[in-house]
């Protein structure tokens, strides 16, 4: 199989590891000339995604922001072949699939939107690994929901990566849930960073700490993107957090120790039904 990926940082880098791993052709295509040749250098591609070469690919990544995947595939959507799948790994999915499916149906090519929920808090070809997908969940966005053929081959294309588990979902629903699977959680952890006493946390440290601020370490421009794609369901979560720090505020406050033991025990059994 030939791969084209466009945007060769951390992710689309990480696939180009993955397909060529496993033996298939991957074209690249990066804006920064200096990734693109250092891409080719190390042997993590082939040759060149360009509007000659992406004609001959079977499946194609755009592993890019969200603006920038509709400006690509926009650019290159006349020219890429009928039989070709189309796949974004935009953390956010409405704009993006609107966009790519209007594409799609008007230029003939099939898009599905896609999001490896993999990752680190790093950035860059440097840190990309082929293994970065191993085990790891896939959501696809496809533009039929009841052919099973058709999942079924999507679910192949990307046997390469390594997932370990699909779920397959509407964009809608996709941003919504990742407004408090991901995107809160990268909030908060950048929030909580912030406390002049963090300066101050080492010898005082151990995995919580670790836990709470892995992601607050965050490509900015990235996620102010991101965060104001899917501004409502992302304020929908912070408002309900905010809430409910108000309640443990409230009861710490009041030296209210009914009240907070009640709130600590709904957490941890929240936390047990959800997570078994």
């Amino acid at each position: 199989m030939t791969v084209g990926i466009c945007g060769l940082g951390l992710i689309g880098g990480s696939m180009a590891k993955a397909y060529k791993a496993e033996g298939h052709t991957v074209l690249g295509y990066d804006k920064d000339s200096s990734t693109l040749g250092f891409a080719s250098l190390a042997s993590i591609i082939d040759g060149e995604l360009n509007k000659d070469t992406l004609k001959t690919c079977e499946l194609i990544f755009i592993a890019l922001y969200p603006e920038a995947t509709i400006e690509y595939l926009s650019s290159i959507a006349e020219f890429v072949n009928k039989d070709t799948i189309v796949m974004d790994l935009c953390g956010t999915k409405k704009l993006v699939c609107e966009a790519g499916m209007a594409l799609a149906s008007k230029y003939g090519f099939t898009f599905v939107g896609g999001h490896p929920m993999a990752g680190t808090q790093y950035s860059g070809i440097k840190y990309s690994k082929s293994t970065l997908f191993k085990n790891a969940p896939m959501v696809i966005v496809p533009p039929i929901y009841d052919d099973i053929s058709f999942l079924d081959r999507i679910k192949t294309m990307l046997k390469p990566a390594g997932f370990a588990r699909f779920s397959v979902t509407t964009a809608e629903q996709h941003d919504s849930m990742i407004a408090f699977t991901s995107q809160l959680a990268h909030v908060v952890s950048n929030a909580y960073v912030k406390s002049p006493t963090a300066a101050n946390h080492k010898g005082f440290s151990a995995g919580s700490y670790k836990d709470m601020t892995r992601v607050a370490w965050l490509n900015e421009n990235m996620w102010t993107e991101l965060f104001l794609e899917n501004k409502e369901p992302l304020l929908f979560e912070i408002d309900t957090i905010i809430n409910s720090l108000n309640e443990y505020k409230d009861a710490i406050k009041n030296d209210d120790a009914d009240t907070l033991r009640d709130l600590l025990r709904d957490g941890r059994i929240a936390k047990e039904n959800i997570d078994g």
